[in-house]
């Protein structure tokens, strides 16, 4: 499979950009004909994506046959999932639903060639406060999870949230350096940060040579979805900058919404032209 090389510019598209009622093969297709050289999937809190993890070898087989036809990669998994059954709760129940949950990712990613699996920086249920045990709990549980992962060959990268456990990639990043893995790495969010007061620019030092993707969106103050790019607070050319200083090259998508009163494929197709401009104002995509 080759991707066509666009000033050098390599975008995904987060699945949810589009209606939930379509087959993957135009779930694809569309994110291609937009411009876009690779997808994410979605494993979020409805029983409905959480019930993709226990699909058959021949659901998996026909999602990858659907890759290969339309030539647009799955090539990173967000794992909301924990969000709803967190692997640190102190609700043993939920903890063990919660790891379920996650090695299950693991190995649907591993047979369906996802490379990335994006984990979720919650520890304990959404509105709920952390706790030591649960920060504990967490740390316990990703490094089972982690040992997993990295059997298979698969990725491992904490995104940062909306929640003061994992609100910045400092906090994060503990967990990382203390497993010693390349199998585990971040997933920095750079409209999360901004939307939760972090420099986002200094997180993004902190975290060089340890991010495995990067997601791309606007978000306004204690708002993260929904905000149309070049609206909200998130200095985009700077963060660019700042990913070419450090050197980062991996895997970029555009994190958006559905939205059904709208031309949601113009949006989707306009989104990537605006965030390409702002790539190429930075000078990011200057370096290949």
């Amino acid at each position: 499979m080759s991707l066509e090389f666009n000033k050098g510019i390599f975008l995904g598209l987060y699945e949810k950009a589009f209606p939930d009622d379509l087959s993957w093969g135009e779930r694809l297709s569309l994110a291609k004909k937009a411009g876009y050289s690779f997808m994410e999937i979605s494993i979020d809190e409805t029983d409905k994506r959480l019930e993709r993890l226990k699909w058959d070898k021949e659901k998996i087989k026909n999602l990858k046959d659907t890759v290969i036809e339309t030539e647009m990669p799955l090539t990173t998994m967000c794992l909301s999932g924990n969000r709803r059954f967190p692997i640190g709760s102190s609700y043993n129940d939920i903890q063990k639903k919660g790891m379920e949950v996650l090695l299950d990712a693991i190995s649907f990613a591993s047979n369906a060639g996802i490379r990335i699996v994006q984990v979720a920086g919650y520890d304990e249920v959404y509105g709920e406060p952390s706790t030591r045990q649960s920060r504990e709990n967490y740390g316990k549980n990703l490094k089972i999870a982690l040992k997993f992962a990295a059997s298979l060959g698969v990725m491992l990268a904490i995104e940062n949230v909306d929640v003061d456990f994992g609100d910045s990639l400092d906090k994060l990043l503990e967990y990382v350096n203390e497993n010693h893995s390349p199998w585990l790495n971040l997933y920095p969010d750079m409209g999360n940060l901004a939307a939760m007061g972090k420099d986002v620019l200094h997180q993004f030092d902190l975290a060089k040579s340890r991010i495995a993707a990067v997601h791309i969106k606007d978000t306004l103050k204690k708002v993260v979805r929904k905000v149309p790019y070049g609206q909200g607070i998130v200095d985009f050319i700077s963060v660019f900058k700042k990913l070419k200083e450090i050197s980062f090259y991996g895997p970029m998508l555009l994190e958006m919404w559905f939205d059904e009163k709208e031309d949601n494929f113009e949006i989707v197709k306009n989104a990537r032209l605006w965030v390409e401009d702002q790539i190429i104002k930075s000078g990011y995509s200057s370096d290949f």
